[in-house]
């Protein structure tokens, strides 16, 4: 019998006439069936948020670090169980998830920290002869009911990317977790429920996007938080009206692989970073530009890397590429690479669509207008490209609408230190892929690529607003103590 997952309305379970059934990428065989929220169970969440935000804004750091903690405990206790879920409804390989079900803990955990860090100053104010004896003290405070929206790639860690430093941070949440895989954050809503966070500090709703929409423009959320697409999350910055906004959105993430580099090293991390997941992340590398001296040798080793890609079931340990979450996300992927190979673009291993698994694909000679090189693929394929110099790299690393984060392969500092300062994205990786990420660094982007930044004390930040109190010592010197 198919589990049934309720949504987490304000602390508690609830079901309705609106059931959805979620299936598994591989198999479409059935995960597990929820219930979508209607604009009465959204109403009813943001206003136990409202409600709730007083207490949980005055709640001691040491009680909400603690909820934190607990959290950990618990999710490292079900780490199994999430992990299979997460699997099974995302399509990830099954290390993957075990994978990202370790982010979670740490996010958690140093969320936790980060509770006894939210930090404030002492500034002078007295500057001028007309402030004499004044100095100001300045706090951070909670920010007041969150809208978070995330995606179906990371289902567990980028959810708790919103829900750890809004817990940390002393907000309520409202959460609508991804359509295709909202069933591991349910699961974890039964965590949430055992720890004793207080009732209506967090809801977790599966939701249409015309319900979302309703959320993205209520001026009683104070922030939004989405984590998705550039053509979603512009459109929604613009309903959002007055609140604060933070967009962690897409790219076309760029590799530079100089003359001086380790190439097998570089191809063996751009093996991963082009095709773990099924490509289907933000910062998975789309675009490789390598020295000219050093092209043949990128080309054939990367070509051999991506035919030793074992697909199949996600749930086999031995997995490294499984389906996509979707057959039309496949059959797209394919229409793009057949458009670059129209347009000029030589195939060089994939290519193709089965079902809803595309093949680890490498193209060379594609247009830079062409969608392969210029939009977001979100899928397993690299572009390759000779360039004459490093300058020539950085440039064509450059000319794209979009700047997450970016890779370079190089060991000369000098150059290191000038991609840093010319790439134009939210981080620059050394010797590394755009697709680095630890969960306290500050993550995000620039251009189409987003808003903002991610990272438990950088999320914290966008989270509480600082509050200046302004003493005139004079006058308070007259005051009996």
């Amino acid at each position: 019998m198919t589990k049934i997952y309720p949504m987490y309305l304000a602390g508690y379970w609830k079901e309705n006439g609106h059931k959805t059934t979620i299936t598994n990428p591989y198999d479409d065989s059935e995960v597990g069936i929820t219930f979508m929220a209607q604009p009465s169970d959204l109403e009813a969440a943001l206003r136990a948020a409202i409600e709730v935000f007083p207490k949980v804004a005055k709640t001691p750091t040491y009680e909400r670090a603690q909820w934190l903690h607990d959290l950990a405990d618990a999710l490292t206790e079900e780490q199994d169980t999430v992990a299979e879920i997460l699997s099974k409804e995302a399509g990830k390989p099954i290390s993957d998830a075990k994978t990202e079900v370790a982010r979670g803990i740490f996010t958690l955990v140093n969320a936790a920290e980060e509770a006894k860090r939210i930090e404030g100053e002492v500034i002078p104010l007295d500057l001028l002869p007309s402030s004499k004896g004044r100095l100001g003290i300045v706090r951070r405070f909670p920010i007041g009911p969150i809208a978070g929206i995330s995606p179906f790639n990371f289902p567990l860690n980028l959810a708790l990317h919103k829900i750890a430093p809004a817990l940390a941070s002393g907000n309520s949440i409202v959460l609508k977790p991804p359509t295709l895989a909202p069933l591991t954050m349910l699961y974890f809503a039964s965590l949430i429920d055992r720890v004793g966070v207080p009732k209506g500090t967090v809801s977790i709703l599966p939701m249409t996007r015309e319900t979302g929409d309703a959320m993205v423009e209520d001026d009683r959320f104070k922030l939004l938080s989405f984590t998705g697409s550039p053509s979603v999350g512009w459109k929604m910055k613009a309903k959002s009206g007055r609140k604060k906004v933070v967009l962690e959105l897409g790219g076309n993430a760029g590799v530079l692989v100089d003359d001086d580099a380790d190439v097998d090293f570089a191809v063996s991390r751009i093996r991963t970073g082009a095709f773990s997941y099924a490509g289907q992340t933000c910062i998975s590398v789309q675009r490789i530009f390598v020295h000219e001296s050093r092209y043949d040798e990128v080309k054939t080793k990367l070509v051999e890397a991506s035919r030793s890609l074992k697909q199949g079931d996600p749930l086999d340990p031995a997995t490294e590429l499984g389906p996509m979450i979707e057959k039309k996300h496949a059959e797209r992927a394919q229409t793009w690479v057949q458009d670059a190979a129209e347009a000029g673009a030589d195939i060089l291993t994939g290519g193709k669509a089965h079902g809803a698994f595309f093949e680890p694909t490498v193209i060379e000679n594609a247009p830079s207008d062409s969608l392969v090189c210029s939009e977001e693929a979100f899928a397993p394929l690299v572009t390759l490209f000779p360039v004459k110099d490093f300058a020539e790299g950085i440039h064509r690393l450059n000319d794209s609408a979009y700047g997450l984060q970016a890779g370079v392969f190089t060991n000369n500092l000098e150059r290191a230190m000038t991609a840093y300062e010319e790439i134009v994205a939210g981080g620059v990786m050394v010797n590394d892929i755009p697709s680095y990420r630890i969960d306290h660094m500050p993550y995000g982007g620039v251009k189409d690529s987003g808003l903002g930044r991610e990272g438990l004390r950088y999320s914290i930040e966008d989270m509480t607003e600082l509050r200046l109190m302004m003493i005139n010592r004079l006058q308070s010197q007259k005051i009996d103590v």
